[in-house]
């Protein structure tokens, strides 16, 4: 697992933030948590040699998190308990991707724009 680590910058006069960041700054806030890869239940046999249930041929739900680190699947098990957060994270990953690819064209439209303005001054 990374940790993120913050470096402090010391702040600086940047010019105003555009309509488009400033929307793009306010969907992403609404955004977290926000991951990308899946998550599958699978079944599992435990590790008590007298599970009745094992004995039986039945296997025990687990859910498993999968994810690339460094170009190569990973995989992890999640507790039951952090299931809906992350399907949350992926569904905001998922809008995320989404308004990335629609933040091309936008930015494009927005400096034309701009430029079409200085040229009428």
């Amino acid at each position: 697992m990374y940790i993120v680590e913050y470096t402090y910058i010391m702040p600086s006069r940047k010019p105003p933030l555009s309509e488009l960041q400033q929307l793009f700054l306010e969907q992403v806030a609404r955004l977290w948590p926000a991951l990308k890869g899946s998550l599958a239940e699978v079944r599992k046999p435990c590790i008590r040699p007298n599970c009745p249930a094992c004995k039986k041929g039945d296997k025990h739900p687990a859910f498993i998190l999968s994810f690339t680190q460094e170009g190569r699947r990973r995989c992890m098990y999640v507790s039951a308990e952090m299931v809906p957060i992350l399907r949350q994270g992926l569904e905001n990953g998922r809008r995320l991707e989404t308004l990335l690819c629609e933040l091309g064209p936008a930015l494009l439209r927005e400096h034309r724009q701009q430029r079409e303005r200085k040229s009428e001054i």
